[in-house]
């Protein structure tokens, strides 16, 4: 019950009137007794159960995200299940939520806890295999190519494992001057997820690394549950470098190999995959070589027989006849030209001679020589009539040969 000199509601506490803290204690107890017993799942990380107590107290963490919370559960119901329960274990458990007021903690009292059997693990992988499959992270066209020769290889696998191993020897084997990039985390257990989702997000923010592998060797389901995480994979399908799934062997089909750019089948082959063979790249540029080689001596024996072939030819065996030819062409050209060009100028001479001709006999020229004159009055009008005579007008007389003046002395 509230004091009557504080704030019924939260909602009404201020700075002048606050809850004291075993007030809000209390009002969250009150709250959290109300929630029903309830079903959880979630991964055993930590279990504690000290000889003759009656109580065991276990942190349960969920698998996806990096949250726990604490349960406190009889001995007799952990003695209940199959199988004694380790860390890592997954497990569902019924309990009712508890809070402490005067630690100020929530606490899972645990009635029952069973363990989550395989069937039920692989169903709901099932699930999310279609889940993903359907949102296109199994899409083969998303998937990005390996390049061809990597500055540095990224590396995710376990510590000091035969995973790792594997993948570096094979690979130096093939090109001795791989470089390695090389995260150490947990491949299993309860912090297998948050460690490899880490290692992949810093490495594929390191411009130099060109491909990341992820890698660990074969195990149960249970053992290669984190591989099959949700959060996990859309990390892996989110990377912008491509991915090399390398987990367990052939058998082992974690959902990992269906989102990864490309899956191998054991670490070893990833070893094998992420860099060329320098033996095969050497024999292929020797072999490319020889082939430019055969090639290029081909093309120019050909071009030598095409050489000799143009040079049996008459006209490369006397190279001036087709000049001759050609200049005896046109020295009888030019000499048909002069002839043409030469009678149509004694034509057109003929012709103007001609032309002459007319014009002199018909020029006035002629008739004065023939006798005749043109008399003219002063002023330059040329007499036509007597009429237009007067006595003793000076008249301009032209002849054949020059002009003299005369006067008009009478008129008949």
């Amino acid at each position: 019950m509230t004091p009557p000199d504080l704030p019924e509601r939260a909602a009404d506490t201020s700075a002048d009137q606050p809850w004291p803290v075993r007030l809000l204690s209390m009002r969250i107890a009150e709250y959290v007794e109300k929630m029903s017993v309830l079903w959880v799942e979630g991964q055993v990380v930590q279990l504690t159960r000290r000889p003759g107590a009656r109580t065991a107290y276990l942190t349960l963490r969920d698998p996806d995200v990096d949250m726990s919370l604490s349960v406190a559960i009889q001995v007799n119901a952990l003695d209940a299940m199959p199988t004694p329960l380790s860390q890592g274990a997954r497990v569902v458990l019924q309990a009712k939520p508890v809070f402490w007021t005067q630690r100020g903690s929530l606490m899972l009292d645990a009635r029952q806890i069973r363990p989550v059997g395989v069937g039920e693990l692989l169903a709901r992988l099932e699930h999310l295999k279609r889940t993903l499959a359907s949102e296109g992270l199994f899409d083969r066209e998303r998937k990005k190519p390996l390049p061809f020769l990597p500055r540095t290889v990224g590396l995710v696998c376990g510590r000091a494992s035969a995973a790792e191993k594997d993948v570096v020897e094979n690979a130096r084997r093939r090109w001795p001057t791989v470089r390695f990039a090389i995260r150490e985390v947990a491949v299993q257990g309860p912090t297998a997820v948050t460690e490899v989702t880490a290692a992949l997000a810093e490495l594929d923010a390191d411009p130099t690394v060109e491909v990341i592998v992820i890698a660990r060797g074969g195990g149960s389901v249970e053992d290669l549950l984190p591989f099959s995480n949700e959060s996990l994979l859309r990390a892996v399908a989110a990377a912008r470098t491509p991915v090399v799934s390398a987990i367990g062997h052939d058998v082992d089909t974690p959902l990992l190999d269906h989102v990864a750019d490309w899956r191998a089948s054991t670490p070893t082959d990833a070893g094998k995959r992420v860099v060329p063979d320098a033996a095969d790249e050497r024999r292929g540029i020797q072999q490319s070589g020889e082939r430019g080689r055969r090639a290029l001596a081909g093309r120019i024996a050909g071009e030598r027989r095409h050489l000799t072939s143009l040079r049996s030819r008459p006209v490369m065996a006397d190279p001036t006849a087709i000049i001759r030819a050609r200049r005896e062409e046109l020295e009888a050209l030019r000499q048909r030209s002069r002839h043409r060009v030469t009678a149509a100028v004694h034509r057109a001479a003929d012709q103007v001679a001609h032309l002459r001709a007319q014009v002199r006999t018909l020029s006035p020229l002629s008739t004065l020589e023939r006798g005749y004159a043109v008399v003219q009055h002063a002023d330059g009008r040329i007499v036509m009539d007597q009429a237009d005579l007067e006595v003793q007008e000076l008249l301009r007389v032209r002849v054949a040969r020059g002009d003299f003046a005369a006067r008009v002395v009478g008129l008949p």
